[in-house]
Formats: structure tokens, C-alpha cells, sequence
């Protein structure tokens, strides 16, 4: 996990890490070497592994490669997030954010290119630390991450080239708080409707920050976001297609959109509004077909053209809301605003505790960096007493702390098991089948499912 107690970088990190001097003045290129990882890493497996990655703010790009969503600037805001003092606010705004975009030049693999879109804002050297410190969350680039993949490769890792070179690693948000609150829209909804309501949050994010809202400006708020209808998803399972992989099945769906809007956008008539940003549900640039290679080339390594950007108000895309924001409004406002229904309420209460100390994410993130049977325990016991809260949430948050050794399980995985394993599960027998078909990978069940 992250040593989030390392809040500056030491000298020897300072050596390894780089910045490319770019010809364009609105991109700042880190450089983000990938050590003892750059053996086996490959961004688009990482990226792809969870369906973490097709949660908004993410918006992955399977035509270049790259990964690109908002970050913070300041590492003063993760901490603040991290260990909240109601009596002070942080040292700069929750919203302060830039567009950043993620990719592994084909020329020079062993190194990922952090391009961030500064726009007139220089990078401090604080501001180039806080976005590498969400990049590496994100990828599990720790010292621990590292070891905890190549003890999976070395163990269970396979030579067959068609089967691919084992992973071991798990995408995840940039921050905790963000990973639980994607693991309360996971509950009891179909995944369209999960992406739809991560949308409509970080829709939400970018509105409060455009319009400059206060608590008494919320009942002019317009919620925007159209519901989609829930439907119990064992009452799907029987009339389900064939499971695809997740890199796969999403490149194919935005490639057939990105054809689309390559013909019918015109980017001088894109606002930049919340609004238009949504209405493609496309996790791409919406450019034209022709000028993308030149653009946004995998193999140059260079970032999209700024301005491809600012037309289409992709510098203004918003980010996923920190408690400091989420803490200013009222729970129906909230679950009428994003169509959460009841996970609005569980999401303001999980706010509530962080604002009031009972929930420490620092102490949280500290008491993860130890693996073990002790400490995930500890961990358990202490997210359980969240309200919504339940084994399966549980288990995703452990999952994305470090810990692999327990499956959530929920109707997905019935299908998962019939398809895969050819064994009609039910709902109440779905976790004994899932720990006799895994246990042999144990403590990596987890990135074995």
C-alpha cells in the first residue's frame, strides 16, 4: 500500500522520477519510472482488471491506450481527506483539479507518461507529488503492491502466452474515500446503473464548483441525471450472454460509439457543460477520426492536443467529490439529485463519521500496510460499524486496501461460476463454491477470480 505518512518525496525518489519538457505550455510530462514492475507491467491489463476503471471520473481510451481522468493538485487536500479536523479547513480548494492523462509509450515501456493539462498553472514540485501519489494508488506501484505480484506470478503465474502473463494487480481510485463510495453504488443495482450514478456524482462535483454553490442555493439545484430502472439481477441470470473480458467488451462498445461521434460531432458546438459531457456515455475524446493518430498517438507517447481539450471541455470535467464537498449538502437533495435511492443516505452518513473523526481513513490506509489475518480483522470490524456496511461491501473495500484473500460475492458471481465453471450456484450456496473452486490460491484468491 501507499506510505501516506510520506507526504514529500525522499532524494533517491527525486533522482528516479523526471519531468519531459514539452513544446506545448499548457502539458507538464512527468515521468514515472516503473522499477522492479516494468518487467511485467502492462497499463492497459492494469487498468482493465476491475471494472473499477469504467467508474466515472476514469475514462479509459482503448484506441491510444490511455487512461485519463481528473486529479487533485495538492497533497494538502489528500490529507485533509485522510485525517479530517472539522475546526480547519484544507490549504487549497477540494475542487482544485487538473485533467490528467495516463499512458506506456511502446518505445520506452518501462516508464509511464504522466501528461497533465496545467492550462496557465505551473506545477510546483508539491503539485507533481500529489498527482504521482494518486497515479501509483491507482496502479499499485508500492514497494508492497510489487511484492504481492510477483509472490501471485511466482506461485500460480502461467508460461502459456495465450492465456497472458499474470497481472497481480487490481485497479483502484486514486483515494480510499473514493473506493468506498464506489463500493456503495456496487450494491443491489445492475452496472449500468452503477456507471450512471458515478456519473451523475462526478457531474455533480463539477456543477458545485461551475455554479459556486452554498447550502441555501441547493433547491435551485436541477437534478439532470435521468434514472434508470433497477432490476434484480438473479431475475437476469438465466438470459445473460457469455461474459467477455472487460478490456475487450468495453474497447469494442466504445469503438463502435467513438465511429459515431467521429461523423456527428463538430467540436466548435461542444459547450463545455455537465450536461454535454454526459450525454455520451463514451469513456474516449471525442474528436475526429482523422486527426486522432496525430493527436493522440500510442506510440509518441504525447498527449492530446490542448485544444482538443478546452473545445470540449475536457479540462473541465468533474472530478469525484471529496467529503468536503459531499459534506455541504442534505441526503434527499443528494438522492434525488444523482438517482442514489438509498445509498444516499449510507453516503452522507459515511461522510458524517469522517467529518465527526469516528472514521479515520489515515488510520484506515496505516492499518492496511500490515497483511495480515490480525489486521484484516481489525479492518473488517471496523468497517462493518458503517452503516451500509455489509460483507460484500466489505469485502470490495478490503480488496481494494491489499487484500485478496476473500471474494465478495454477489449474483454476478452465480454467473461467473456457470460459465466459467460449469456449476449451477445459487445464492445461498455461492460462497462455498466460490472458496472450494479458489482456495488453492490462497491469500491470492481474489486476483486468481
Amino acid at each position: 500500500m501507499l506510505n501516506i505518512e510520506k507526504y514529500k518525496m525522499t532524494e533517491e525518489k527525486k533522482q528516479r522520477r523526471g519531468r519531459v519538457e514539452s513544446d506545448r505550455p499548457e502539458w507538464v510530462t512527468l515521468v514515472l519510472p516503473l522499477g522492479e514492475a516494468a518487467e511485467r507491467f502492462d497499463l492497459v491489463r492494469v487498468v482493465c482488471s476491475h471494472g473499477l476503471f469504467m467508474m466515472a471520473p476514469n475514462r479509459w481510451d482503448p484506441i491510444s491506450k490511455t487512461l485519463l481522468r481528473p486529479l487533485r493538485l495538492n497533497l494538502n487536500s489528500l490529507r485533509h481527506e485522510w485525517e479530517w479536523d472539522p475546526s480547519e479547513e484544507p490549504a487549497s480548494s477540494a475542487s482544485d483539479s487538473v485533467m490528467v492523462r495516463v499512458s506506456q509509450p511502446q518505445d520506452c515501456p518501462q516508464y509511464l507518461h504522466v501528461h497533465v493539462y496545467s492550462g496557465t498553472r505551473s506545477l510546483t514540485p508539491e503539485n507533481e507529488e500529489a498527482i504521482l501519489t494518486q497515479v501509483s494508488r491507482m496502479l499499485r506501484l508500492s514497494e508492497n503492491d510489487e511484492k504481492i505480484s510477483r509472490e501471485f506470478r511466482e506461485l500460480y503465474g502461467s508460461d502459456d502466452e495465450e492465456e497472458g502473463s499474470v497481472i497481480g494487480r487490481v485497479f483502484r481510485s486514486p483515494t480510499l474515500f473514493e473506493d468506498m463510495v464506489k463500493c456503495i453504488l456496487l450494491c443491489n443495482c445492475q452496472w449500468p446503473r452503477t456507471l450512471s450514478m458515478a456519473e451523475a456524482l462526478c457531474d455533480l462535483q463539477l456543477e458545485l464548483q461551475l455554479k459556486s454553490l452554498v447550502p441555501d442555493k441547493i433547491e435551485h439545484f436541477i437534478p439532470e441525471t435521468p434514472a434508470l430502472k433497477e432490476v434484480e439481477p438473479r431475475k437476469k441470470l438465466q438470459k445473460s450472454k457469455a461474459s467477455k473480458c472487460l478490456a475487450s467488451h468495453f474497447s469494442g462498445e466504445i469503438k463502435q460509439g467513438f465511429d459515431v461521434l467521429s461523423n456527428d460531432i463538430v467540436l466548435d458546438k461542444v459547450q463545455p457543460t455537465a450536461q454535454n459531457l454526459r450525454a455520451s456515455t463514451l469513456h474516449s475524446v471525442p474528436i475526429k477520426a482523422d486527426s486522432w493518430e496525430e493527436h493522440c498517438s500510442a506510440d509518441s507517447g504525447l498527449p492530446c492536443d490542448p485544444h482538443l481539450f478546452t473545445d470540449t471541455g475536457f479540462d473541465r470535467f468533474g472530478n469525484f467529490p471529496t467529503p468536503t464537498e459531499l459534506a455541504k449538502l442534505d441526503k434527499n437533495f443528494l438522492a434525488k439529485r444523482c438517482k442514489l435511492g438509498y445509498r444516499a443516505g449510507r453516503i452522507v452518513k459515511l461522510v458524517q463519521g469522517i467529518v465527526e473523526g469516528r472514521i479515520q481513513l489515515r488510520q484506515l490506509e496505516e492499518t492496511c500496510m500490515e497483511r495480515s489475518l490480525c489486521s484484516y480483522d481489525k479492518l473488517a470490524e471496523q468497517l462493518k460499524q458503517i452503516d451500509g456496511f455489509g460483507p460484500f461491501t466489505c469485502a470490495n473495500v478490503l480488496m481494494c486496501m491489499g487484500f485478496y484473500h476473500v471474494i465478495p460475492t454477489d449474483s454476478e458471481t452465480i454467473r461467473h461460476l456457470a460459465q466459467v465453471h460449469a456449476i449451477q450456484s445459487t445464492i445461498r450456496t455461492m460462497v462455498t463454491d466460490v472458496q472450494k473452486i479458489y482456495a488453492k490460491y490462497a491469500p491470492f484468491q481474489y486476483l486468481a477470480y
